[in-house]
């Protein structure tokens, strides 16, 4: 997911690149496009790229914490603690 998400990314700096200088280059199947529409897929494009990394790193953190093996030895227990005064009785 993360290399998708770069593959993505490097292509949406492409298409911005190219629809600043002229935008019938990538959207070359409008009749008359715009900088401004250029822009707008470029956000949505962004956007789309940065959750899919951030998804991609998400689901990478919880495979590497399933894959950690608890050692019984070192996971902390809770032991009692004897109290030093006596309980009181009626």
């Amino acid at each position: 997911m993360i290399t998708a998400s770069f593959d993505l990314a490097v292509w949406t700096v492409l298409l911005f690149i190219l629809g600043m200088i002229n935008p019938r280059w990538p959207l070359f199947f409008l009749k008359k496009p715009t900088r401004f529409l250029v822009i707008a897929i470029t956000m949505v494009f962004v956007m789309f790229s940065l959750t899919l990394w951030a998804e991609g790193h998400r689901r990478e953190q919880l495979e590497k914490a399933a894959q950690k093996p608890i050692n019984p030895i070192t996971s902390p227990v809770p032991v009692p603690v004897p109290s030093d005064t006596p309980a009181k009785t009626k």
